[in-house]
Order: C-alpha cells, then structure tokens, then sequence
C-alpha cells in the first residue's frame, strides 16, 4: 500500500470539500479503493498505486481550477475526473478572472478587448478616457489574471498622490492613513477578483504591492505586472521615471484621464507628454476609450457627453 500527504494550508477548505464536506464526499465515492482522509490542513490518501497516481493528477487541476475560478463545484469535480481534466480550464476570451462569491469580470466593451487583446502583444500600455470606461478595473483584473497563470511573479499598483487640490500635509493621521484614500480605488478592484483571506497574505507577502508613485523611485520591477493609475497626475518627471522602473519580464499598464488633469496649472500632464512621445515606438501601445465604454449608471454617458466640448 502506498501513502501520498498533500499540504492543503494555503487553500479554502470550505470551497474545495463544501459545507460538512460534501465534495469530500463526492470525490471519496469516485475513488472506492482509496483511503483518503482528511486531517486539518493536509488531506492523506493511500491505496495502489496505479489508483493513487490517478486521484493526484485529478486533485492537482481541482486545485488548479480552484485558484483560476476561485469555485469548484461538484460538476467541475465530475467533469475533471470523468474527462480527465480535458478542457475544463478553458473559458470564453471576454472573462478575464473568477472572483470570490461567484463574481465573474469580463471584458463588457470593445475597448476593454483592445485593451486585453493589447497588453498580449505589448509592454507598456496606456488606456485613456473618461471616468466610468472600466479602465483601473479592466488593468487590475488583466494583472491578477497574469498572476494566476503565473506569467508574472507580483502585482505591484501605484497612484500618484495629487487629488483635486489637495494636500497630504493637512489630512488626519499617519502616512499610511494620510495615502490610503489615495489607493482605495485599487483595493476594492482587487477585493472583487481575489478571495479576503488569499488577498491579505498575498500583501503581506509581497506578492501584491499598492504604494504611491513616489515610492517607486530607485526600484527595478522584474517579472512583474505594474499598473499606474490616475497617470494624468503625474508630472513630465514622474512618468518619465515611473517608465524608466521597467524590469525583464514586465508589463506596464498606464491608466488615466487627461480632462481630469489635477495638477498645477503651470504643470503639464506627464500623460499628456508620454503618448505624444511614445506613441510611435514598437511595443507600446495606446487606447482610447470613450463614453460608449462607460459601465457605471447611464447618466454618466450623458455627462461626459455634455462636458466633451467644453
């Protein structure tokens, strides 16, 4: 008899066996001639072993498409064991990642496909357009998306920290607490598509950063997906040097508004210059997006229709 311990610390055990470990059960019905038992955070499992190979390989893509959907359901148990796992991790080109509590984030417009589509192809991308087109959403779901298929290591999320005229120096509290509306925009993109607790370690760790721009100087981003968001509030030198962080194996998504520019009026938007500057060089690619890619309420096409011209 042969005998296989697998650590399971890492993982939701409510989601992968169930209430009162339904999907235990199911799985145990599907190996008869396995011993499988589970004892706090590892799950062991003897038998012969032609039938114990057979469960390791179904229980690793159970995992697998736990990670990538963050689900699995007694059918994807089914199919991956009765199908061998063939197809099941597959989905539709439009869903982007498979968030807690069934939340699936798609792709809802053309332009969020260019953009999914792009970032493929390209290093550097800067997704342009008004407020509600999805862009900070669509840039998050596409990093967390790379993260999950492990073709980078970390995510690293930064803003700068000029909003509207105001100043850090004369808000309440500590730095963390003075920045943290800053990059709240961020978290709840993040707390959409990643699971509470996977998303707490994940920071802690390091494996996903949020910081402000100004934190980024000095660094060398390797093997990374870096998001800038709010990019029309940088200056001339701050996107230059945000840019120059680019590392091997690393993609850069730019994103923001240049009608809601924030800064100084003797300031230019670092945006603004970029895409001029840019804009013809291999690699980088630029998308604008409109109010026919606004996914809020449907006022908010109408406004910024009414303030295009102005």
């Amino acid at each position: 008899m042969h005998n296989n311990i697998i650590d399971i610390s890492k993982i939701n055990l409510l989601e992968l066996f169930g209430v009162h470990e339904k999907k235990l059960s199911l799985i145990r019905n599907f190996y008869p001639e396995l011993k499988i038992i589970l004892r706090g955070t590892t799950l062991q499992v003897q038998g012969n072993k032609n039938e114990l190979d057979k469960f390791s390989v179904h229980f690793k893509l159970m995992l697998e498409h736990l990670e990538k959907y963050s689900r699995l359901t007694e059918n994807n148990i089914e199919n991956i064991i009765l199908n061998n796992g063939a197809n099941i991790l597959n989905v539709a080109d439009d869903i982007l990642v498979y968030g807690p509590r069934g939340i699936i984030v798609k792709a809802r417009t053309h332009n969020q496909r260019r953009m999914a589509d792009s970032i493929t192809k390209n290093d550097i991308l800067f997704a342009v357009g008004p407020a509600g087109t999805g862009k900070t959403y669509t840039a998050v779901a596409l990093a967390v998306r790379a993260l999950r298929k492990k073709e980078v290591k970390k995510i690293i999320l930064t803003r700068p920290a000029v909003e509207a005229g105001e100043h850090l120096g004369f808000l309440p509290g500590d730095l963390k607490e003075k920045l943290d509306p800053y990059l709240q925009p961020l978290y709840d993109a993040l707390r959409d598509m990643i699971d509470h607790e996977k998303l707490a370690e994940y920071i802690e760790t390091g494996i996903i950063q949020i910081a402000p721009l100004g934190f980024m100087r000095g660094r060398t981003l390797d093997n990374a997906y870096v998001i800038l968001d709010e990019g029309q509030n940088t200056t001339k030198s701050q996107i230059k040097m945000f840019l120059s962080r680019m590392g091997k194996s690393a993609k850069f998504l730019i994103t923001g508004d240049i009608t809601q520019v924030d800064l100084p009026k003797n300031q230019t938007s670092g945006l603004e210059t970029s895409i001029n500057l840019l804009k013809k060089i291999k690699g980088i690619d630029i998308i604008f997006l409109d109010e026919s890619d606004v996914i809020r309420h449907n006022l908010v096409k109408e406004i910024i229709k009414a303030f295009k011209n102005t």
